[in-house]
């Protein structure tokens, strides 16, 4: 399998701007050669159908999906637990750009799943990090059983990043904090 021909392993705390990014990143290059895929995505999908839920509206940085984030939570987990990787390979079974975005990692499983799967040669993980203050400001509340679960917590230990991007910074374009990424994958 030729595509992709590199990963971009996106983690980050809710409200981190981690979707902002990268849909940002996804606006400036050229979508012939690259796609996000959504770990969430077949959480969503299938939570969506089960309880007649609005999947547009479950996929959305909204308080359509908090209310049912701690379910989602708890479900997908039981769901991990027979199949660590069951989420990573739902969402990566249609990818065929040259250039993919996982927009949402998570665990150490994710990471796993990745090292697993691919050549170590065509990922590149990435943290997107800011202050509880600027998370707050965006929205951000801390929900007990979300934001000290496993899926909001795993990857905190974590220190071997590939880029660490601080989106903490205010009046810094999306395009400069970007700009490690872009010059990464500017020739496929």
């Amino acid at each position: 399998m030729e595509n992709p021909k590199i990963i971009l392993l996106f983690s980050g705390k809710r409200k981190s701007g981690k979707d902002f990014l990268t849909e940002h990143l996804l606006s400036i290059l050229d979508r012939d050669k690259c796609e996000i895929a959504r770990i969430s995505e077949p959480i969503k999908s299938f939570w969506a159908k089960e309880h007649a839920l609005d999947l547009q509206e479950l996929l959305s940085d909204g308080t359509y999906k908090e209310n049912h984030r701690k379910k989602m939570i708890e479900w997908s987990e039981k769901e991990r637990a027979k199949d660590y990787g069951i989420f990573c390979r739902k969402a990566m079974e249609n990818v065929t750009m040259p250039i993919c975005i996982v927009s949402d990692i998570r665990r150490k499983t994710d990471l796993r799943w990745f090292t697993e799967n691919y050549p170590p040669q065509k990922i590149r993980k990435i943290r997107v990090k800011c202050s509880d203050n600027t998370r707050s400001a965006r929205g951000w509340v801390f929900q007990a059983g979300v934001d000290d679960a496993e899926s909001e917590c795993d990857l905190d230990d974590i220190t071997d990043w590939d880029f660490v991007i601080d989106n903490d910074q205010e009046g810094v374009p999306a395009e400069e904090l970007l700009k490690p990424l872009l010059d990464l994958v500017k020739n496929l």
